[in-house]
């Protein structure tokens, strides 16, 4: 069975392909070598190169380079060691990196164990908000270690921000004192009341006015 020719596919010859792509200003883009006729494409091969290398940086910015890291523990480390170095763990499992926490026994250290796990323990606690246990710890000759990751499903935890320069001002502002409190005003006193007169008083004066006369009548 014979099937359809490139001209009733609509698939023009080399030359004329050529000819309109040069018509339209547009480059012939050979997109698959190996077919028969061999396939080609007429296109701005310049704007399909500058789309094609948008897209694969696109692409490497949502990829996520997740590496491990790895710190080092003694099993006699000092208080200050610890936190610096956890610190770091901190730091790595925040930005997204798995961490691989390594105890180094030295001599007859490695005859307990159990001062390693108490590390190892600690760490996973300190960072059990936004990280997860992926290896749990395992003696390896001379050395114990394991494996934490991030965990998405806690989240990360949020770092404080530092304090802007205006809220320092703020703070080290000094306080003014409080306002003086306003007097109350003072009522005017009352009036008075009018002390009733005396019958006593009022004959003494009636005396004073018959002085040298006749005795006051009945």
């Amino acid at each position: 069975m014979i099937g359809p020719t490139g001209e009733q596919l609509g698939i023009k010859p080399m030359p004329q392909a050529l000819s309109l792509a040069r018509e339209l200003d547009l480059d012939l883009v050979e997109v698959a070598d190996k077919a028969n006729p061999p396939v080609c494409r007429i296109m701005d091969y310049g704007k399909y190169k500058y789309e094609a290398a948008q897209r694969q940086k696109e692409s490497r910015k949502k990829a996520t380079n997740i590496t491990v890291k790895e710190m080092k523990y003694r099993p006699k480390i000092g208080s200050g060691d610890f936190d610096t170095k956890t610190k770091k763990v901190e730091k790595f499992l925040q930005e997204g990196h798995k961490v691989k926490i390594t105890i180094m026994f030295r001599g007859r250290e490695v005859t307990h164990p159990e001062l390693g796990k108490r590390i190892l323990d600690n760490i996973a606690e300190r960072v059990e908000d936004y990280a997860k246990i992926e290896n749990y710890p395992r003696l390896d000759g001379r050395n114990m270690t394991m494996v934490l990751g991030p965990d998405s499903k806690k989240g990360k935890r949020k770092r404080p921000e530092p304090p802007t320069d205006a809220q320092i001002a703020e703070a080290s502002a000094p306080v003014p004192p409080p306002a003086p409190a306003a007097a109350a005003p003072v009522p005017p006193p009352a009036p008075a009341a009018a002390v009733p007169q005396e019958p006593v008083a009022a004959a003494v004066e009636a005396n004073a006015d018959n002085v040298g006369g006749e005795e006051p009548t009945a």
